[in-house]
């Protein structure tokens, strides 16, 4: 699918953003009620954007009455719940999805040992909280028999980082599909430990990998190491299937592959674990043509979204923010955008 082609004029009004919070994230579904629902990343403004989000991210549900929005803030879906849970500080990254009769919403959590962060607080990367935090982060999953809930929390992660392995130091950003009438692909994103030369414990760029488990609720096994080749660095993939072929866009960290610094690319697998990169290819650009006519350049497209509805691509979500230089740190405003697609 041709991603480009298919995109309309962004709403100016479209997609979900909050006064006094940071939002990201954007995972759509349609409920019993025949609304679309969003669950969505925020946290408080008065944390940075980054890293504010370890810290106090929680996973929210919004409702619209067409998919494209304007959304509206319903309620706090999974918020914290106590430093010892491994999602006890934080919920981030949801993905919602019907399996069967139940609503599974994927999502990370983190913890950590100390006080939480209050307002007027110097939050910075090297905030002892934040390191164990980014350390901590783990994939998990919520149930519930209703796209409103109640959610059933569990007490462990669905997946962890494996020592003996290249994700050693944290997993995140989990791309689920159904891939049939149970069974579940997964890509994920991680980092390994890494050491320097003069014996410093460091960590490595960003690399994605692949887990089937024979439903939902099984075991995430993992079939390889990492997916793509070293110098290919991504996060945030959005994976779907298309007349047996398995298809992935995903943000290009440093533009080598795509020609676009944090520009979307696009790769496809015959069997979900082995991908092949289109190379020197923009699957999406982080300038978007809105209603009004103006092509502004966004300062982030992350975390991108097709919901699709009765078979078709209907509408496609991103995570962005106003930033310039780079959106995750000179933002003031962050927000889930809907861009509509051709029919």
């Amino acid at each position: 699918m041709d991603i480009k082609e298919k995109m309309l004029p962004a709403p100016m009004d479209g997609g979900f953003r909050m006064e006094g919070y940071w939002v990201w994230c954007g995972s759509v579904a349609k409920g019993e009620d025949g609304k679309y629902h969003m669950f969505a990343s925020r946290w408080p403004k008065w944390l940075p954007m980054h890293p504010g989000w370890l810290l106090k991210s929680e996973i929210v549900r919004a409702v619209a009455d067409k998919v494209e929005g304007p959304y509206t803030y319903c309620e706090t879906v999974l918020g914290a719940r106590g430093a010892q849970y491994w999602d006890g500080r934080m919920a981030h990254n949801p993905s919602i999805m019907k399996v069967g009769d139940k609503w599974v919403l994927y999502y990370i959590g983190s913890t950590h040992p100390f006080d939480e962060p209050v307002e007027g607080e110097v939050i910075s990367p090297g905030d002892p909280r934040v390191i164990v935090a980014r350390a901590n982060k783990r994939i998990g999953m919520a149930v519930a028999d209703h796209i409103t809930g109640p959610w059933k929390r569990m007490d462990a992660p669905i997946m962890t980082v494996r020592p003996d392995h290249q994700d050693n130091y944290f997993v995140s950003n989990p791309a689920p599909l159904l891939d049939g009438n149970n069974e579940l692909l997964m890509l994920y994103k991680y980092r390994s430990y890494e050491q320097t030369g003069d014996g410093r414990v460091t960590y490595s760029k960003m690399r994605l990998n692949a887990a089937r488990a024979e439903q939902y609720d099984g075991i995430y096994v993992r079939k390889t190491e990492q997916i793509f080749e070293e110098d290919i660095e991504l996060e945030d993939p959005f994976i779907w299937k298309e007349a047996g072929v398995y298809q992935m866009i995903a943000k290009d960290m440093k533009g080598n592959i795509c020609g676009e610094w944090m520009g979307g690319t696009y790769a496809t697998s015959q069997d979900g674990i082995h991908w092949d990169m289109r190379r020197n290819y923009l699957a999406y650009s982080r300038n978007v043509l809105w209603e009004d006519g103006k092509v502004r350049l966004m300062g982030n497209l992350d975390r991108p979204f097709i919901y699709f509805e009765d078979g078709k691509p209907r509408c496609l979500f991103f995570a962005t923010s106003d930033g310039k230089e780079d959106g995750f740190m000179d933002a003031t405003r962050t927000w889930n955008m809907a861009i509509p697609l051709k029919q």
